[in-house]
């Protein structure tokens, strides 16, 4: 609760920095301020408290994941300081919207109760909406904006009629009431209903097969630092989200008639699979580095909605994938910024010769793009066998076959963009060295690679 009203405060104090005409501080005092918070948050790990009669639950699964989010948070701002410097006047409005998306994403893995939930992803979606179309004179970015305005509010309004059916269902916004009658009570028919509701809601926020439609057109349109955002901190708040909701509210032991719990188990199995081979194949075809991480991301879905199968035990494993993609993410998205900060496009033709031009930028892109294709010693990979290990465990063998397939052809389209680094003659000369987002590149690959040499240390967080 503390790190939530630290968050809030954090982000009303980026907005009075421009009245007080701190602009030029403002990145450097948020990202000092996003420190403090992590350090705040780092002191409620192992404690189990609620607050406001639980409508905000505090364990090792909100403090872990909240940790994740802040830490890409002040990634995410760090880039920011290059990214705007065409706008300067409006700088504090985009980082405080970063910083409140921020209360949102930890309201919505640390909410106790439904109402919480959904005004969590309310304010991560509303602020998602207004950076999409905050390139106000890109038709693109106008598009981009509208297109996710209409999607999300669609899906907004399915999670929010599923809440409604489980409080008709349980009499109860409460986490903690609907689980002990998930266990208890012989259910009505509303409580599947409403749940399966809110679950095809967050599967499109998390842009899982067939709710992705949405994903490359929004991805492609919006600023690359918007992309980046998406791509990392809102979709690993999804699907942690939608992993504690299935978990929180019992979904799963409360099917206790075995076709209901064999058919839920079979659909997250064809979803899995159809957002991993549907993401790939399509990759393959993409000549825009935005859209190809946008099918990427997709396929990655795939990846995280296998822990649904396994909720008991996946809680570490869930974070320690997302944090693995996340980190990848963030220092491919930071050579991106750099190399296409010119250019009105992000097509591969723009990253030919980047080995020859700028080796430590491309090193660092060529680690991330290896991570996300789950090649050793890069996080990725342990990600990947710590997934397939325990999918195999369950039982779901054929599962981990179709996934190991798709991770040998997600090598295709991450290689063709190293290829292009390393074998293309430079057709641009590239000039600057913008040290936010050397530093942003280099830290977040290096937390990847450290995660893969030593995977305990997130692993053991929520044993």
């Amino acid at each position: 609760m503390n790190t939530l009203i630290a968050i809030t405060g954090l982000g009303i104090f980026c907005l009075l920095f421009e009245i007080l005409n701190l602009r030029k501080a403002i990145v450097p005092i948020t990202i000092l301020g996003l420190i403090g918070v992590l350090a705040l948050n780092y002191c409620e790990f192992g404690t189990e408290q609620s607050y406001y009669n639980n409508m905000i639950a505090v364990s090792k699964f909100s403090t872990a994941f909240s940790s994740l989010f802040i830490v890409l948070t002040i990634f995410l701002v760090a880039l920011s300081h290059n990214f705007y410097h065409n706008h300067p006047t409006k700088i504090s409005d985009y980082v405080a919207i970063k910083v409140f998306l921020l209360a949102g994403a930890v309201a919505m893995v640390s909410f106790g109760n439904l109402a919480m939930f959904f005004l969590g992803i309310e304010i991560l979606s509303i602020a998602l909406y207004v950076l999409a179309a905050s390139d106000r004179l890109n038709i693109k970015s106008n598009e981009a904006g509208m297109k996710y305005f209409l999607m999300g509010s669609f899906a907004s309004g399915i999670i929010l009629f599923g809440i409604c059916l489980i409080y008709g269902a349980m009499g109860s916004f409460d986490i903690s009431d609907i689980h002990e009658s998930a266990l208890s009570a012989e259910l009505p028919i509303w409580f599947p209903i409403g749940m399966i509701l809110m679950v095809v809601g967050m599967l499109f926020k998390v842009a899982a097969v067939p709710f992705h439609f949405w994903a490359p057109d929004v991805y492609e349109g919006s600023p690359a630092l918007t992309t980046a955002l998406m791509s990392t901190l809102a979709k690993v708040v999804a699907i942690a989200t939608l992993f504690k909701l299935v978990s929180g509210m019992n979904l799963i032991p409360s099917l206790d008639n075995q076709d209901l719990l064999h058919t839920f188990e079979v659909i997250v199995v064809i979803i899995s699979i159809a957002s991993m081979s549907v993401g790939n194949i399509m990759a393959l075809r993409q000549v825009n580095v935005k859209r190809m991480l946008a099918f990427s991301g997709i396929s990655h879905a795939g990846f995280m909605l296998m822990t649904l199968l396994t909720v008991s035990a996946s809680a570490g494993v869930l974070l320690y994938y997302t944090a693995a993609y996340a980190l990848a993410g963030i220092a491919a998205f930071s050579v991106i910024l750099y190399v296409c900060r010119d250019h009105d496009n992000e097509d591969i033709t723009n990253f030919h010769g980047l080995g020859k031009t700028n080796p430590l930028l491309a090193a660092v892109l060529t680690a991330s793009l290896l991570s996300m294709a789950g090649i050793p010693i890069f996080s990725g990979f342990f990600a990947k066998l710590f997934l397939f290990n325990q999918t195999i465990q369950a039982g779901y063998i054929g599962l981990v076959i179709v996934a190991v397939i798709n991770s040998i052809i997600s090598v295709g389209y991450y290689f063709k963009l190293i290829i292009a680094m390393y074998s293309k003659e430079p057709n641009q000369e590239r000039t600057g060295r913008p040290f936010l987002i050397y530093a942003t590149a280099v830290v977040s690959i290096v937390l990847n690679i450290a995660l893969g040499l030593f995977p305990s240390l997130v692993l053991d967080l929520l044993k």
